[in-house]
């Protein structure tokens, strides 16, 4: 195998990884806005994991965030403006990714 191809497969691997992560990181941010949803509708314990979970799952119905920006925005139902839950995203994104960093 050449030098060249070596190089191709690390950037194609890096690629990926830098994917997963990414996508991870997303996925944590959700569940972590979904926490935050939760705390405002004063559930907890199971609860709230729960609906966190539900969170995670309702970013697999479009591309981008605005699935998730919906779901929580009309579950808060006033309690939380649809900029102040991007808002909170956009906040818990560097949180998400700074956890994942300190599993690996």
């Amino acid at each position: 195998m050449s030098t060249f191809d070596d190089r191709e497969n690390a950037f194609e691997n890096k690629f990926a990884h830098d994917a997963e992560m990414q996508f991870r990181a997303e996925a944590r941010r959700n569940k972590l806005v979904g926490l935050w949803a939760a705390g405002l509708m004063g559930k907890t314990g199971d609860d709230a994991a729960a609906y966190a979970i539900s969170v995670v799952e309702a970013d697999f119905e479009e591309a981008g965030i605005e699935d998730v920006v919906r779901k929580v925005a009309a579950d808060l139902a006033g309690r939380a403006s649809v900029d102040e839950v991007r808002a909170k995203m956009a906040e818990l994104l560097p949180v998400a990714k700074a956890q994942l960093m300190t599993e690996i």
